[in-house]
């Protein structure tokens, strides 16, 4: 690991070796209607055979992605970690980690992207970092009351010998957000105790910052996805506040508190960092994009998607939604409504590494506890994988449809469905155990790749993979489905070549009468989307069928099953 400078970086930029000019120069707001796909790089491909992932397997399979039809691939964090949080524990923001690559490789990742006309977008964690960065090495031996202390978050502790943690705040990840060191004081780590969360009211923590950004920007990457955009501003002020309710978080703990007064989520003094983000953002030609992972309600998600800020904000309302018509009509009205107001583009997202794939989970019935069925292995409820294709196919051709930027998960355009199943013995996310194993946790989404019908890990490496997949990942497989008409590879080429054609504009327009469980609306010069959520087959209005999820029944639209038509 690099030590860590807290002023500009005095190295020269380091454009991608050989890269053509940035694409993203003809239109500088690509990404308000972009088509982005995540890669988690430990899951995509490994070009080395260890099991795991890297970035020479990521360069290797960029074709994959151009002939999708994709704009921009995000990459989740490739950094120097220990993989307590499957790499959003990070020792290092400007390097890579050994075991995934190095510079250059990343370097010749971008401009490989940038040959095949993808942008590239990459993950920063600016809320906290690893326990194995220097900074907080540093800090341990320094002693309490020492200026390195101050670049996190420690307290002493509560109780006569303190032995207490300073308040009642809990972990996103379960049990207390208080570590105790062996000098006798508490760290923060809003999720795992490798992750102490920084103190951004220190000047060095924000010059750092400024400094990634500028070092990945330098690189050539096109924009940046914010991890825990909405937690970085605490209120550190003592006596630090109890909340109450220590067992709510995110947006269940929101509710208790007026608008941006929570003493660590969503405060309002956390868009004057955004705001000084978005002038370094803007220096560039074309300026780079950023996107908020921001778990909060519409109204306050629009204040980070705002022009001077970081410009676009992920939508987690409309993931959340069951699959119900009215409920998605009124998500999407909403969410099209906040973002104009914001002066954002809206964004829709599926499935993400931290929730169960959509193929599986658009199954479950509503208020299901999906930890309670991931710990029963996916069988109670059990899920009909070819329904919850069908389903997933029909909910992704609805997305493909709407106004704004559309997200997509690797492995997505495949059907994968959660591996539910996965053996206790193989779980490697840090809410398994950190939860006394009671939650599973994210694995099941993170389970790599496969790429061919064959081989010890289905053409994901020459080896093993880091997590198993099942056997009936096979099916499942690139080589299975490529060419293959009818299959949900080639649904998602279809759709993506389509999208591009028909996009104009970022209004739709609902039809005024429809079936029930039926959302149907047009969008722009002869362009029409319709839905059918109900149990019943239903007629479709006039027009020419461009492309259906599933195919017609007697003419009309099946049960589970989306439609384009022309107009």
């Amino acid at each position: 690991m690099t030590d860590r400078p807290t002023t500009p970086d005095p190295r020269p930029p380091h454009p991608a070796p050989g890269a053509t000019p940035d694409l993203s120069s003809k239109d500088p707001d690509w990404w308000r209607q972009a088509v982005v796909y995540q890669v988690y790089p430990r899951s995509f491909a490994d070009a080395d055979g260890d099991g795991l992932g890297d970035l020479r397997g990521v360069t290797r399979r960029l074709t994959h992605l151009a002939a999708l039809g994709v704009d921009a691939l995000w990459l989740s964090p490739f950094y120097p970690s220990e993989l307590a949080d499957g790499g959003y524990d990070v020792a290092d923001p400007r390097d890579v980690d050994p075991r995934l690559g190095t510079l250059d490789d990343f370097d010749a990742l971008v401009a490989e992207a940038h040959r095949l006309g993808l942008k590239v977008i990459v993950d920063i964690v600016p809320n906290h970092t690893s326990h194995q960065h220097v900074w907080f090495q540093e800090a341990l031996r320094a002693g309490p009351g020492s200026p390195a202390r101050d670049r996190y978050v420690f307290r002493d502790g509560r109780g006569p010998g303190g032995e207490l943690p300073p308040t009642d705040w809990q972990s996103v990840f379960g049990g207390s957000a208080w570590q105790r060191v062996p000098d006798g004081q508490w760290y923060l780590h809003l999720f795992a105790a490798e992750q102490p969360d920084l103190n951004w009211g220190h000047p060095e923590v924000r010059a750092d910052a400024r400094t990634t950004l500028r070092f990945w920007a330098d690189r050539g990457v096109d924009g940046f996805r914010v991890d825990v955009a909405h937690a970085l501003v605490k209120d550190l002020g003592e006596p630090l506040r109890d909340l109450g309710a220590p067992e709510l978080s995110d947006e269940a703990a929101l509710a208790g508190f007026p608008p941006g007064t929570h003493p660590f989520y969503d405060r309002d003094e956390v868009h004057e960092i955004y705001r000084d983000w978005r002038k370094i953002l803007d220096a560039y030609s074309p300026p780079r994009m950023a996107v908020a992972e921001a778990w909060v309600p519409g109204a306050r998600r629009a204040l980070y998607a705002r022009p001077d800020e970081l410009g676009q904000a992920f939508n987690f309302e409309y993931l959340k939604t069951p699959w119900d018509a009215g409920a998605l009509r009124r998500v999407i009205t909403d969410s099209l409504a906040t973002a104009r107001a914001a002066g954002a583009s809206a964004t829709w997202v599926l499935s993400n590494h931290d929730v169960v794939r959509h193929a599986s989970r658009l199954m479950l019935p509503p208020g299901t506890d999906e930890n309670a069925w991931l710990l029963s292995g996916g069988r109670a409820p059990a899920v009909d994988p070819d329904a919850g294709l069908r389903r997933a196919r029909a909910a992704t051709l609805l997305m493909l449809a709407l106004p704004g930027s559309a997200y997509v998960y690797q492995g997505e355009e495949l059907g994968l469905p959660e591996v539910a199943d996965l053996p206790t013995e193989v779980l490697q996310d840090p809410i398994w155990e950190q939860t006394g194993r009671v939650r599973k946790g994210r694995d099941g989404c993170r389970v790599p790749l496969p790429w061919t019908a064959t081989g010890p890990s289905y053409g994901f490496g020459p080896g093993g993979a880091w997590l198993p997949q099942p056997p009936g990942f096979a099916a499942y497989a690139v080589e299975t489905q490529d060419g293959t008409e009818g299959s949900t590879l080639e649904l998602y080429r279809t759709a993506l070549r389509l999208r591009r054609k028909l996009l104009s504009g970022e209004t739709l327009t609902w039809a005024e009468e429809t079936p029930d469980g039926v959302l149907q609306f047009d969008r722009g010069d002869g362009w029409r989307c319709v839905t059918n959520l109900s149990p019943d087959p239903v007629g479709l209005p006039a027009g020419e069928v461009l492309l259906t999820s599933a195919p017609l029944e007697d003419g009309r639209l099946g049960p589970d099953t989306t439609a384009w038509l022309g107009r």
